[in-house]
């Protein structure tokens, strides 16, 4: 099954495969009833309490006054669900994407968030592990080892967790120590050879110290191929450590000590031609290829990438309790190194490559106080301190064959030598090889912020809850960079009217100073000359140099801070949420809630950083002596062809409507909520093949449902069914980087996402257990984007069906040893597209990844 261009799905199976799901899935509840009539009611309520923490409480999931989704580490294992990337399958409000390498990825809730490509742009859905906030999806993209459940908290949280959760927030929880000696080891074999082997062990040290320690490894071959270098491609090279300490000493006491370690040295990511546009032709022509097969797992690259995170810290938890007051302390520390080296024009001709070297280290502390009257009243007060440093080293590096593919695109082999012979130029100094630019990037943020909610009991049943968060954010950052093409460095208006002048004047063009310029600009009797020259310069049909400016794709950087741009943004917000609950029955819960959501404002740490309209006005082809007046032109600060872009993004503020039901009745659960949640300022950003365009827009809105039903109508099985029904807008968004989006429906976010299962645990008389579980992901048929910025107007699309299954036979004695297969079907859908770098009508893109399948064996102590 492909999904690409568009078509007439409305009576395609699969639609009628999910629409008969839902049916199923909603008529359960009677067949459920029927069945309790027969069953011990008490003991199926008790099996069906889910316990979470996504008020900072634990509370069962009927309690929570949130829309939540909850996957738990019975699930996670018999649905073979190894990082957040597979995460998706389960929770159908959550979509993830992994893009250019390993340690890159996109977290979007509801049809919000944004990338992590950019280490200056921060997320909007933020990621907790163990109560601990990781900044970038590199540090939270391990395998997940030990996990208790995950929780996906879906629309604005900022009120309780400080930093960027103006999407939702994606929880994970994993198993503390236990005072009794336990554990286990799995082992998986699969196709590609993937070895995938975990472990853990717990017990106790004393009467009051428990430990825990637990590991992955996953290596696999690639499931793509890099055909003219035959080697492989999208493999996995990965593992992690972990421990863990628990101390009691007292009663009253409880302290949780964290550190671990990971490792990533992949091969990643595939990337294939959706479109071949006419610069396919000059690849060959220098000796190269590129893939025009997208689903081929074929790729001609002129080096094996290189992907190689490092991901580690600390934490230290301490819960103390105190009659009805609890206090809670997170400490944490973190360390992240990423670097990738890879092609990226995506060709097998050694056209451009880049190297990036990024390290990230994190602190943060969080403080808060909890009571738990018996009385009307409650509340939670607590304070969260973030602190980070980013730096980051990278170069685009010119290749061998740059120069001929080039000249083949201008007209022919030999066309630069005439232009270094007219421009003075050395020869053979337009795109040799070797270093094109080469940056360095920096950014120090301090964040603090203090949140609380207070819970008010008006009668037996109805909770009146009021929270708030006040942030204080700031971000002090440096940017520079070295561009080393000499055609880069040569404004071609400019030196048509430099040119000009020193014949006018019969001198050489190394006397005609800017002020020479200004003095014969606005000469009385050399004005006029003036502007005959300066008319010609900007016309193509008398300016033959205005021919080269499409090879000045990385013309100079002006540096930042600047006597004009100081290299920082300061913000703060006040968030609050407003909200009703109240208790039908006793198994009954409806809520409704108001909230906001904030992210401070985001940088743009790429090469695509430049003034912002206004610190910088440039001139017709970004001439300098022709541009108008402005801070940086007055101040004498302007580089050759300089242009304006964005710095940085301002702050999103998000608020959200929203009515919610919660029943848990016994053998079935029902959590729904309608939602309305808008997003000012949303921080949007494109990949343009070696920078990026950062945009705020000015409005992005959605309207939709979410609904999660569980439902156990017989002994050992149980069915699921989550549904998200998403309406999005751009409200007002004026300036994308592909024209006036105002009024359409941004690219990306299908109306609907649907996640069901089925699983049949039937127990044997001697206490063995077959446990079969099937599930079936979709995402109805989308258009990909709004266009692109050089290939514009497009109608790429992509439909989701993943079927995921798995059958496992444990043992009483405590082995297990299963089969498992995921995207059984073999499923292929386009991830995301993208302009071609340096090569205009061509769209490049990720294919999804194809079918795996293996089998697994465990043991539990």
């Amino acid at each position: 099954m492909r999904s690409i261009l568009s078509g007439n799905f409305a009576g395609s199976p699969r639609v009628a495969l999910f629409a008969g799901a839902a049916a199923i899935a909603l008529a359960m509840p009677a067949a459920a009833q029927a069945q309790d009539a027969a069953s011990d009611e008490g003991e199926e309520f008790a099996s069906n309490v889910i316990v979470v923490t996504a008020t900072k409480r634990e509370q069962t999931l009927q309690q929570t006054p949130i829309s939540v989704s909850v996957t738990s580490g019975e699930t996670l294992e018999q649905a073979q669900i190894r990082d957040v990337l597979d995460l998706q399958t389960v929770a159908p409000s959550l979509r993830v994407s992994q893009l250019q390498n390993s340690s890159s990825s996109t977290f979007i809730i509801r049809g919000f968030g944004n990338g992590d490509n950019n280490f200056g742009i921060e997320p909007s859905v933020g990621v907790f592990i163990d109560g601990v906030f990781r900044s970038r999806s590199a540090s939270s993209l391990n395998d997940l080892a030990n996990v208790q459940r995950i929780e996906v908290l879906n629309g604005p949280q900022s009120t309780l967790f400080g930093k960027n959760a103006s999407a939702g927030v994606i929880s994970v929880i994993t198993r503390e120590p236990q005072f009794s000696f336990g554990g286990g080891i799995e082992a998986s074999y699969g196709n590609y050879n993937n070895i995938q082997i975990k472990g853990d062990v717990t017990g106790p040290i004393s009467d009051n110290i428990a430990f825990s320690l637990d590991g992955s490894y996953n290596k696999r071959d690639g499931y793509a191929r890099i055909v003219n270098l035959d080697k492989e491609l999208s493999d996995r090279n990965r593992w992690t450590a972990r421990g863990q300490l628990l101390i009691e000493p007292t009663a009253d006491l409880r302290i949780r000590a964290i550190v671990d370690y990971s490792s990533i040295d992949e091969s990643c990511c595939t990337v294939s031609t959706l479109v071949a546009g006419p610069t396919a032709a000059a690849v060959v022509g220098v000796g190269g290829a590129l893939s025009t097969d997208f689903f081929s797992y074929d790729a001609y690259l002129n080096r094996v990438p290189v992907n190689q995170v490092d991901n580690y810290g600390g934490s230290v938890q301490m819960d103390w309790e105190t009659g009805p007051i609890s206090v809670t302390s997170i400490t944490a520390y973190r360390e992240l190194k990423n670097f990738v080296d890879q092609d990226v024009d995506f060709t097998s001709a050694d056209i451009v490559s880049e190297i990036r070297d990024q390290k990230v280290d994190t602190f943060t502390q969080e403080l808060r106080i909890a009571s738990d009257f018996d009385g009307p009243i409650n509340f939670l007060l607590g304070g969260f301190y973030f602190d980070e440093k980013i730096n980051q080293e990278s170069d685009l590096i010119t290749g061998g064959v740059s120069r001929p593919f080039f000249e083949l695109l201008g007209g022919g082999i030999g066309l630069f030598s005439g232009v270094e012979a007219a421009l003075g130029l050395p020869q053979n100094s337009i795109f040799s090889p070797g270093p094109l630019t080469s940056e360095s990037y920096s950014m120090d943020n301090t964040s603090w912020s203090i949140f609380g909610t207070v819970d008010f009991e008006v009668f037996d049943g109805l909770v009146l809850t009021g929270g708030f968060n006040y942030t204080k954010d700031k971000k002090d950052f440096a940017l520079s960079q070295t561009s080393y093409d000499e055609l880069a460095n040569i404004n071609l208006v400019d030196a048509y009217i430099v040119g000009g002048i020193a014949q006018a004047l019969s001198i050489p063009p190394s006397q005609v100073t800017p002020a020479v310029i200004q003095s014969f600009a606005t000469g009385q009797a050399t004005a006029p000359a003036f502007q005959f020259i300066a008319s010609q310069a900007i016309n193509p049909a008398t300016n033959p140099l205005l021919a080269l400016a499409p090879f000045q794709f990385q013309p100079p950087f002006l540096n930042i801070p600047n006597a004009v741009e100081d290299g920082k943004t300061r913000d703060d917000d006040f968030s609050y949420t407003l909200r009703a609950a109240y208790d039908v029955s006793d198994r009954v819960n409806v809520y409704f809630s108001y909230a906001t959501g904030f992210k401070a404002s985001s940088v743009n740490l790429s090469r695509d950083s430049r003034p912002l309209f206004g610190d910088y006005i440039p001139g017709p082809y970004r001439s300098s002596i022709l541009a108008p007046s402005s801070p940086i032109q007055d101040g004498g600060l302007g580089v050759p062809n300089l242009t304006t872009g964005s710095r940085f993004a301002g702050p999103e503020e998000a608020k959200v409507w929203e009515v919610g039901l919660k029943a848990s009745l016994p053998g079935v659960n029902i959590n729904l909520a309608l939602f309305d949640q808008t997003l000012k300022g949303f921080q949007s950003f494109l990949f343009t093949g070696t920078g990026f365009q950062l945009n705020n827009a000015g409005e992005q809105s959605v309207k939709g449902f979410e609904l999660d039903t569980r439902i156990n109508p017989a002994d050992g099985l149980v069915f699921t069914f989550a549904a998200t029904y998403l309406d999005p807008l751009y409200d007002s968004f004026t300036e994308s980087p592909v024209g006036d989006l105002s009024g359409k429906r941004p690219g990306g976010i299908p109306s609907w996402n649907l996640a069901t299962s089925a699983t049949y645990t039937h127990e044997f008389d001697a206490g063995h257990r077959l446990i079969s579980r099937l599930d079936y992901a979709h995402e109805s048929n989308t258009r990909i984007n709004n266009g692109l910025p050089t290939y514009g107007p497009n109608n790429f699309m992509r439909e989701v069906n993943l079927v995921n299954a798995s059958i496992t036979l444990a043992l009483e004695n405590g082995f297990e040893i299963g089969a498992w297969a995921r995207n059984l079907l073999d499923d292929k859908y386009i991830l995301t597209v993208f302009d071609g770098v340096a090569q205009a009508g061509t769209v490049s893109g990720y294919p999804s990844a194809p079918r795996t399948y293996g089998g697994v064996v465990r043991y539990k102590f």
